[in-house]
């Protein structure tokens, strides 16, 4: 066999390693994932039995009444769970503009508050057989968690806990209630508190963390962006606590219900906002109170 010859032979090598291995990185991550959904399905409490009366948001803020008319109906059954997938691109540069994209798959819980977020970000989009990062994002019976790793075998973060981990964590299940609208209600387990004729601070308690957020509304009743004014940016000792912002828009009809199609995450950093994700919503199955 010449160069040539042992040189294809030998690339044909490599690239069939490299396939295999990552083939054994989709299963590794497969049953991890099988693991953590199992442990938000072991948290879950019964369901408030009843419909959505649309008289208990007679006493809320004005905006917020104005949401809940624009969204729902009278007679809307409780949203139990929300499985959805998106699409979009992530920065993966804290300090520049590296964005690469991803689709994801994310499973939330209302009773009690959890989700999962399954995630696989195309590193190197020419080659993304062989240079995927997946990372599993979750709020799960108090506990939020951050792992990433390439090919689903490498890892390149982990972290886990109560504390601000879990703040943060149950924060982005908060903002993205516009997702499972019905999550939203006081009767759901959210007080709501006037602030102006277009936002109001909404607050959420889950054991021993307790979060109020600011949401803002367009004048159609529809939620705009939902902020936070410290929330961890980074992970272990190189968190630091910056303002958070998630924006929310191009609503549509979904199971009766206006839901938005498109979300935004953003820092406020000294600079100005530096945003971070946007994702398109490509499905969405609801699971109701029966």
């Amino acid at each position: 066999m010449n160069l040539m010859g042992w040189t294809t032979l030998g690339i044909g090598l490599l690239v069939a390693a490299a396939a295999g291995l990552a083939a054994f990185g989709r299963s590794r991550w497969a049953g991890a994932t099988q693991e953590q959904l199992a442990l938000l399905e072991a948290a879950r409490l019964p369901a408030l039995a009843g419909l959505y009366d649309a008289r208990e948001i007679d006493v809320l803020p004005g905006p917020v009444q104005r949401y809940f008319r624009a969204v729902l109906k009278d007679g809307q059954p409780f949203i139990t769970v929300a499985t959805f997938e998106l699409s979009g691109t992530i920065n993966m540069s804290a300090t520049g503009e590296s964005w690469k994209p991803f689709t994801s798959w994310q499973r939330a819980v209302v009773h009690h508050p959890g989700f999962l977020w399954n995630g696989r970000v195309a590193m190197l989009p020419g080659l993304a057989a062989l240079s995927t990062a997946t990372v599993h994002d979750s709020y799960i019976a108090g506990t939020g968690t951050l792992h990433a790793a390439l090919l689903g075998l490498f890892t390149v973060a982990d972290v886990q806990g109560g504390g601000e981990i879990a703040r943060g964590e149950l924060m982005r299940y908060f903002a993205e209630m516009a997702w499972y609208p019905t999550a939203l209600l006081p009767s759901q387990g959210v007080r709501w508190e006037a602030v102006d004729d277009s936002s109001a601070n909404a607050t959420l308690v889950d054991g021993p963390i307790s979060l109020t957020l600011l949401f803002q509304f367009d004048p159609a009743g529809f939620i705009t962006s939902v902020h936070a004014d410290a929330r961890g940016s980074g992970v272990g000792k190189d968190m630091v606590m910056l303002p958070w912002d998630c924006s929310v828009s191009n609503y549509q009809l979904r199971y009766g219900m206006m839901v938005p199609t498109r979300g935004e995450a953003a820092w406020l950093r000294l600079e100005g906002r530096k945003s971070y994700f946007v994702g398109d919503l490509t499905s969405l199955v609801y699971e109701f109170q029966t």
